[in-house]
């Protein structure tokens, strides 16, 4: 076996169903490329058709094994729906990455319950009910892998977004609730806390005053690009090169974290 049979080997994931929600985003954008050059077949899954269409377009560039599905994360029917549409392609999903969210910048006192509430439902409560109807499955298809997506402001205290920082913190805590739950039936669960990428639903949120901060109290002076999240996602979903991580959440974030403490 050549050097790179053997990394397809370890980090492939030939055969088997990728559900990405959020996938037409622009970080989930990359981890369905990653996942689809890995090998598997990837369903896009997120709200608005146009945004499904063009990144099967750009996707179907590296292989035709894509395909979307809408969703609605806040609607645990349309999370059955989703699961169902994905089941038609080979009879089984191995792989769910919950990467759906979204963000709103204002200080505690301004904050309204209703930005409180929909953040929480996208961020929080669409991932519980997407694990929960992928776990469902999972358990009589013999396993899979579940990667959530958190934040540096899980464990970080970052200004004017509280709310998106508590409901992340949550996701990482539900990460490893679940994975201790299922650790002996073959799901392992992980999560991947991003440092800061400029992507569409923070691009508002970055004055100049904000980019300048993030970026001197990051230890490589930059943002992250969209493609630095394949690796630790091909790391934590490969059966092989991850089979013995659960319950783990990976800073991809430029050392941020690390120079906090």
């Amino acid at each position: 076996m050549t050097s790179a049979e053997y990394l397809d080997d370890l980090f492939g994931l030939h055969g088997q169903v990728a559900v990405v929600i959020g996938g037409a985003g622009e970080l989930g954008g990359a981890l369905c490329e990653g996942i689809l050059r890995a090998g598997a077949h990837v369903v896009i899954a997120d709200l608005l058709e146009e945004a499904c269409r063009r990144r099967v377009e750009q996707l179907r560039e590296f292989s035709d094994k894509v395909s979307y599905c809408l969703v609605d994360v806040t609607k645990r029917s349309s999370l059955e729906n989703l699961l169902q549409v994905a089941l038609k392609i080979k009879g089984r999903v191995e792989i769910l990455v919950n990467c759906a969210g979204i963000n709103a910048g204002t200080s505690f006192l301004e904050a309204s319950p209703e930005m409180w509430d929909k953040i929480m439902a996208v961020n929080l409560k669409g991932v519980f009910e997407a694990c929960q109807v992928f776990i469902a499955h999972m358990l009589t298809a013999g396993g899979g892998a579940i990667l959530n997506i958190g934040s540096v402001t899980s464990s970080l205290p970052l200004s004017r977004v509280f709310a998106y920082a508590a409901s992340k913190a949550a996701v990482v805590n539900l990460t490893k609730n679940i994975a201790n739950e299922f650790g002996d039936k073959g799901i392992r669960v992980n999560a991947i806390c991003p440092g800061f990428f400029p992507a569409e639903q923070n691009r508002k949120l970055l004055d100049e005053e904000r980019v300048r901060n993030i970026i001197n109290g990051t230890p490589m002076h930059r943002f992250g690009e969209p493609h630095e999240l394949i690796g630790a996602a091909l790391l934590l979903l490969s059966p092989k090169a991850g089979s013995y991580i659960t319950g783990a959440a990976f800073n991809v974030d430029g050392g941020f974290t690390a120079a906090w403490f």
